[in-house]
């Protein structure tokens, strides 16, 4: 009887055991899911970078297309961009999840200081919102150069440059500074550059809906226009030159970018150009704007930006077609300020 009892005692100490063994891993795995939940929820809730925050977003209808005002597709599939053709809740979640930084480069040469203060406080409230950016102020007035605030992951860093007696050439040189900075610095600071003028105002939001691998904006003044009636170069001799049975749209020179190596590629050779140009005692008519359309002509932008991104309600008024004026001109005296 005594090796019986001996015998159950040990059987039910085995069963415990067995099944504390079978509940502990239950245990385990229930702390870790709910473990899981939690830093993930709280993640979200401090902005963790790495934290996925899921909107829900209508769904796109293919046989409904958003814009039918409107051309929304170049002949080469790049995104003609207007509003109403994005949703900025997808994008922005895209571009946080990339930990993408932005680089804007401006150029306050001389008396174009004076337009620098307002550039940068409208481009606080309206430009590439939420992410991180680093303002590159080329200027050979750093004295100048405005204290402006500054949200959270954005700065501002001046490079000094040399001045010219002619604007023509300050507009020129912008290639060269940008190509040479491109290399030697931005390579290794930022993801994307957007090339902007700063006699200019950001009126309404303009964000990471325009990053593309490179990017061109239509012209104010010719983007319903011919072929035949854009202001390209037509010197046979410039290296600008584009005959009158050749060109897709006509680009501005104020706003233009994409991934930093494509802006250098552009920018170098648009120096180049303009160098040789020089050397055979040649202007082109629109000077860098005439040797950046030669360069989109033959290497196709991914992405089109419309006239929103570049307006002049003075001169323009605002057309029904405009749904939003972003990015929009300074009234101002030229002559003065040029010379």
């Amino acid at each position: 009887m005594c090796s019986r009892a001996m015998m159950d005692l040990r059987l039910g100490r085995l069963k415990r055991y067995s099944l504390h063994r079978g509940i502990l891993p239950l245990i385990v795995l229930v702390l870790v899911f709910f473990g899981y939940v939690f830093l993930s929820l709280r993640s979200q809730e401090l902005g963790h970078p790495g934290a996925v925050t899921r909107k829900a977003s209508p769904q796109p209808r293919v046989l409904n297309p958003t814009r039918k005002d409107v051309l929304v597709l170049s002949p080469w599939l790049a995104p003609i961009i207007w509003e109403g053709t994005f949703n900025i809740d997808i994008l922005n979640e895209q571009f946080r999840l990339w930990n993408t930084t932005v680089g804007l480069t401006v150029f306050a040469i001389k008396k174009y200081v004076v337009f620098l203060k307002l550039f940068l406080e409208t481009a606080e409230q309206h430009f590439m919102v939420g992410h991180k950016v680093i303002y590159y102020v080329f200027t050979d007035r750093p004295a100048d150069v405005p204290q402006v605030p500054l949200a959270a992951g954005r700065s501002l860093v001046v490079l000094t440059v040399r001045n010219y007696s002619r604007w023509q050439d300050v507009s020129m040189h912008r290639m060269e500074m940008i190509s040479l900075f491109s290399e030697r610095r931005f390579l290794h600071e930022v993801d994307y550059l957007v090339c902007a003028d700063v006699d200019m105002k950001f009126s309404d939001h303009v964000g990471v809906e325009i990053l593309s691998a490179l990017f061109g904006t239509l012209h104010p003044g010719f983007y319903s226009s011919s072929r035949e009636a854009f202001p390209y170069e037509r010197q046979p001799k410039s290296q600008a030159y584009i005959p009158r049975d050749e060109g897709d749209f006509y680009y501005m020179g104020a706003f233009f970018g994409g991934s930093v190596v494509e802006v250098r590629h552009l920018t170098k050779a648009c120096h180049e150009a303009m160098v040789e140009d020089h050397t055979n005692g040649i202007e082109a008519v629109w000077h860098d704007e005439s040797h950046l359309n030669k360069y989109l002509l033959y290497h196709k932008p991914t992405k089109v930006l419309s006239p929103e991104y570049m307006w002049d309600q003075q001169k323009l008024g605002w057309p029904s077609i405009m749904k939003k004026l972003r990015y929009v001109a300074v009234p101002k005296n030229h002559q003065e300020i040029r010379n």
